[in-house]
């Protein structure tokens, strides 16, 4: 007998003994209690344990599975949030920009945008819907720098060649003339065809404020203009319109490049716009006519690199038109390349600018950024 285990009590005899013959039905079996706990629980405080473990178990179970789906649920909210969206020209394509296109850094209340290029629509060319494509894909201003429809800047020019390309883009454009625009008496065509926003006052050189900076646009056709000396009437405009103006930060576009390692190279007769303009603090020239992209560490209007007050140049004349070489390299020229046709895009905040220029091809790019005076 196991020890521990009491034996079974025994039955009491019957009161009656069963008659011979009857059938005697055998004894009920009997299941032996079971061992005491040794510390003095019982049965039911066992299985009132065992419940409770298990219901908290079943807690425990059900709270980990809710949280679980709560952090997938989040994880793939935040994926979705998270997720990055790249436009044209947020990146070069040999660097991989930037931001969606148009994209600041800082001061987003006064940032603006400003993109385009001269030299822009040949009908005898392609490249100008290429660009026109990329400025299409940029929201901002729309500049040209001179040039806008070959050869003669006809009215037909414009409506065949520049229409159907830049011409998507004329609602925000922005337009400066150019010597083949002035292949057309009277600029004829390139003010019917840009009307107003042309010439706003009447005369092919004009200003406007965009964000925080001060845009300037001048006529470097000189003898068309009657000279562009600081007594001329476009001289006299240039020095007033500066004296005007609030703006901590400027820009001036026009088509003849001051300094230039292209085809034309330096053209002194726009020495008196880059004097006024250094003088007045002015901050970027934009050019075009040699068709090729340059831009230029900042000089002082002797040519001098000056880092303090110089005027950093680029040349853009990149549109369209057929690409050319630089037959010789002038002192401060950092960056040149002419194996593809692009636009180049100012973000302009409010006391600095960031630049990139952009190709039809990837081939190439240039960016960077600059304070201003």
């Amino acid at each position: 007998m196991r020890e521990g285990t009491e034996p079974p009590e025994a039955a009491p005899p019957a009161s009656d003994p069963p008659s011979p013959g009857e059938p005697v039905a055998p004894p009920e079996p009997v299941t032996p209690s079971p061992e005491p706990a040794h510390d003095g629980g019982s049965i039911g405080r066992s299985i009132a344990l065992g419940v409770v473990a298990f219901a908290a178990t079943i807690v425990l179970l059900a709270g980990l599975s809710g949280l679980l789906t709560r952090s997938q649920g989040g994880a793939a909210e935040a994926s979705a949030t998270a997720a990055p969206s790249i436009g044209i020209g947020s990146a070069a394509p040999s660097s991989a920009p930037s931001s969606s296109v148009g994209a600041v850094a800082s001061g987003a209340s006064t940032d603006a945008v400003l993109v385009g290029a001269g030299d822009v629509a040949d009908c005898s060319l392609d490249k100008g819907a290429a660009t026109a494509t990329l400025l299409e894909g940029i929201a901002g201003t729309v500049f040209t720098a001179g040039d806008n429809a070959y050869p003669n800047g006809t009215a037909q020019q414009f409506t065949d060649c520049y229409d159907p390309t830049w011409g998507r883009l004329k609602a925000r454009t922005r337009p400066a003339a150019g010597n083949h625009d002035w292949g057309t008496k009277d600029l004829a065509g390139y003010l019917g065809y840009f009307g107003a926003a042309a010439a706003p006052d009447g005369k092919s050189w004009y200003s406007y404020d965009l964000g925080a900076w001060h845009v300037v646009v001048l006529d470097s056709d000189c003898t068309e203009v009657k000279g562009c000396a600081p007594d001329s009437d476009q001289g006299k405009w240039l020095a007033a319109d500066l004296a005007a103006t609030k703006a901590k930060c400027t820009l001036a576009i026009w088509h003849h490049p001051r300094f230039s390692s292209g085809e034309h190279g330096d053209d002194a007769d726009v020495g008196p716009f880059w004097k006024a303009l250094y003088d007045a603090g002015a901050d970027v020239v934009v050019n075009g006519h040699d068709h090729d992209y340059e831009r230029f560490a900042p000089q002082d209007p002797a040519g001098r690199a000056d880092d303090a007050r110089g005027i950093r140049e680029f040349v853009a004349g990149t549109g369209g038109a057929e690409l050319r070489t630089f037959p010789t390299i002038r002192p401060n020229s950092i960056v040149r390349a002419s194996v593809a046709h692009g636009v180049i895009r100012f973000t302009l905040h409010k006391s600095s600018y960031d630049w990139r220029f952009i190709s039809t091809t990837g081939e190439f790019s240039d960016s960077g950024s600059g304070a201003c005076h």
